[in-house]
């Protein structure tokens, strides 16, 4: 069941960027970009959670990558929502 999750929560996420990529592409409404942005960063961090709990044996951990995936795209959402919001 637990492949399952991951891989709908990797192929939402990669939804919404997808989305996100559209709506930008017909409006250039630059915090759609920056969001778009943070979501591929998170499908980035549901694909390497799928690889390290599904894929790779117990040994081998992949938190830290997961965590500065994530952190890099929660501050670019951060920078679009602060200084380039219109």
């Amino acid at each position: 069941m637990a492949p399952l999750i991951y891989s709908l929560c990797a192929l939402v996420a990669a939804l919404c960027t997808f989305l996100l990529m559209r709506g930008w592409l017909g409006s250039r409404y630059r915090l759609l970009l920056w969001t778009a942005v943070c979501f591929g960063g998170l499908t980035v961090t549901n694909v390497l959670l799928f690889i390290d709990k599904i894929i790779l044996p117990p040994e081998i951990d992949l938190s830290l990558p997961r965590l500065v995936v994530t952190l890099a795209s929660m501050g670019v959402l951060l920078y679009g929502l602060v200084w380039d919001a219109q």
